[in-house]
């Protein structure tokens, strides 16, 4: 018999509460409080959510820091806790603010690639984690 992986289960349950909840244009109400529930499950629902708040963008970005894929209006707080949870979601910051850089690196060294004016500090940080020293 095969083994069930609860997250896919859950996440097709948020999908169906979802699916029962939709506009004409595939998308959800922001206000909607289904739509906190799932991205605190699964960052990535907020590609199917309209015009989301900055609070659901945040618990987003949280859960997944990828999720910034889906984040129309970036502020630096939002970016800023996409790249805690997730060095490499730097990728998808419009505006990169040295302090949102060298907290990428910090977290994951190989997010420097993404970095799009380098500095030396931001270099050093980048060798220190992917050698496993402690900044």
């Amino acid at each position: 018999m095969k083994k069930i992986d609860m997250d896919q289960v859950r996440d097709y349950r948020l999908c169906l509460l979802l699916a029962e909840k939709q506009s004409n244009n595939r998308r959800f109400n922001s206000m909607d409080g289904l739509c906190l529930r799932a991205v605190k499950e699964n960052g990535m629902m907020l590609e199917y959510i309209k015009n989301p708040t900055e609070e659901l963008c945040i618990e987003a970005v949280r859960q997944n820091g990828l999720a910034l894929k889906y984040v129309k209006e970036q502020t630096a707080e939002i970016c800023l806790e996409a790249v805690k949870q997730n060095g490499k979601a730097l990728r998808y910051v419009n505006n990169q603010l040295d302090e949102i850089c060298i907290e990428a690196v910090r977290q994951n060294g190989y997010a420097l690639e993404y970095v799009r004016e380098q500095t030396e500090e931001m270099c050093l940080i980048a060798v220190k984690q992917l050698r496993g020293v402690t900044i």
